[in-house]
């Protein structure tokens, strides 16, 4: 990267990562040391609808959002504490993987990351817009995922957040006057308490459509694969994924597109980005899953 793009350069990259998780990884030796296409070429632009939406506020909603689903946690003991080793597990993987963001959007550098793990049996994960994640402990240990198929998850969910998926659904929603109470406050027409509180609400509930979901994956293995995690991992989490989905399909498959079809687009892509795999330093620590 150069200065003129928000300056993602090795240096300036580690400061603005130092403070933003406390989880004790050593960072890559270099970010974007070769900018190498990836899967670059194979994105669009940003949606014109997602700038009918302030970027600020949408991030704000979900800051509000994410304390509050933190403190219901909290009170009834299901927030796991910062020295838990899943919590500790879930930032290193994320500290590898944020320096590699702002290529993908300009505001990952005034975000503040931060990961939480809840204690639910739920298969899911995700991503709120400003760097907010989340992992629901029961994709950890049911599919007992190694460090690589966190890396996926994580690397996916981060996508959604960085091309703006849920601010453009929003911004659809106002231009189209559906959600009419959403809309007068993504327009700047209303105050800010409540309606904040309604936006948050609605980022929860938000599905992505089949483009979103095939984007958020080519883009979350070229993050994954910088930050040196196996891509091919996709191939078996997805694997991990369809068999735990033979009975009633969990959450985090609730809006995919089929197994299948995912397993051959990640296989198609892996050519693209195993060359960032091969030459991005490994992380310094494996880790595992939590007991099954």
């Amino acid at each position: 990267m150069v200065h003129a793009r928000s300056c993602g350069c090795p240096l300036h990259a580690r400061r603005r990562v130092a403070g933003w998780l406390a989880a004790g990884s050593v960072l890559p030796t270099s970010v974007f040391a070769q900018d190498e296409e990836g899967v670059r070429g194979e994105v669009g632009r940003t949606s014109r609808m997602a700038k009918l939406v302030p970027a600020e506020q949408v991030e704000r909603a979900a800051q509000q959002q994410y304390l509050q689903l933190q403190r219901e946690a909290s009170s009834n003991r299901a927030l796991a504490p910062a020295d838990h080793p899943q919590v500790q597990r879930l930032r290193a993987i994320a500290d590898r993987i944020t320096p590699f963001a702002p290529p993908w959007n300009d505001r990952a550098n005034q975000w503040k990351w931060e990961v939480s793990l809840f204690g639910s049996s739920q298969l899911n994960a995700f991503c709120m817009p400003g760097g907010k994640i989340a992992f629901y402990y029961g994709i950890l240990q049911r599919l007992q995922l190694t460090d690589d198929e966190v890396a996926m998850i994580m690397g996916h969910e981060m996508a959604h957040a960085l091309r703006e998926h849920a601010r453009e659904r929003m911004g659809k929603s106002a231009a189209t006057g559906i959600g009419l109470e959403i809309g007068a406050a993504l327009l700047g027409l209303k105050g800010t308490g409540r309606e904040l509180a309604s936006m948050g609400a609605q980022l929860l509930t938000l599905r992505f459509g089949r483009e979103d979901e095939s984007e958020a994956d080519l883009v979350g293995l070229d993050l994954a694969a910088r930050a040196g995690y196996n891509p091919a991992s996709g191939v078996t989490l997805w694997q991990k994924m369809m068999k735990a989905s033979e009975g009633a399909p969990p959450e985090f498959l609730s809006t995919h597109p089929s197994g299948d079809s995912r397993i051959e687009d990640i296989q198609r892509v892996l050519r693209k980005v195993d060359p960032l795999y091969a030459r991005a330093p490994k992380p310094p620590k494996v880790f595992g899953p939590p007991a099954a």
